[in-house]
């Protein structure tokens, strides 16, 4: 472990970016098997091994595509990302590194404009990777997207917040690709719960105006 971190650190130090990017399609890819498993063993108790095979198979295309995903987006843009926000907010806003303030601008800007965009990729290149029009990949998103923010945005503040005060900026990527391999598990679950009962209790909340002129027909 101790020969990896250093080879690690030498590849982060020469090659920052293609290391960010191989990572994090690693990382990934063992996250969609991970939830790959937690659907099969659900299913399996759950219905009692009438309808679901009991030996686990990974779906190795699946695995692909997600990996793909790390690859090819969570790789280079989060690596800009988080570089171009830490030196934004030190040089522009001039906040003291650290600082109650400088946290708190990073875990909101965080929050409010890279995850939903993140999710929003994610659910939609998942749609058409998998071969669904873009009707189907509108009402994926309506069903998925919702219930992943919420659910994520009780998370991850919490995790950015550690990240962005004790975490040196050489390691946060490291530190955040680290949350990306539960993350990655639980984005790949969500999306393959499809019309789960839970998920439907997330979006059965209609705007009043909506309701209001159901009410009246």
């Amino acid at each position: 472990m101790l020969k990896l971190w250093k080879l690690y650190q030498h590849c982060l130090s020469y090659h920052p970016v293609k290391t960010q990017i191989i990572s994090s399609g690693i990382l990934w890819s063992i996250g969609d098997i991970s939830a790959q498993y937690i659907t099969h063993s659900t299913a399996l108790s759950r219905l009692n091994n009438s309808d679901v095979e009991s030996e686990f198979k990974i779906n190795w295309k699946r695995v692909a595509i997600t990996s793909l995903f790390g690859f090819g987006f969570v790789g280079p843009v989060g690596h800009f990302w988080y570089e171009g926000l830490d030196r934004l907010i030190r040089m522009r806003l001039q906040l003291q590194p650290k600082s109650v303030r400088f946290v708190a601008t990073k875990v909101a800007a965080d929050g409010i404009i890279f995850g939903p965009f993140d999710l929003f990729v994610f659910f939609t290149y998942m749609g058409f990777s998998t071969g669904k029009s873009v009707t189907q990949v509108k009402e994926d998103l309506k069903r998925d997207f919702l219930p992943a923010l919420i659910l994520e945005g009780a998370v991850w503040p919490v995790v950015q917040i550690a990240n962005f005060r004790y975490v040196p900026v050489r390691y946060q990527l490291l530190y955040v690709n680290m949350f990306c391999l539960l993350d990655s598990a639980f984005l790949s679950w969500i999306e393959q719960q499809n019309d789960a009962p839970w998920k439907q209790w997330f979006t059965s909340f209609q705007p009043l105006k909506e309701r209001g002129g159901q009410g009246r027909l």
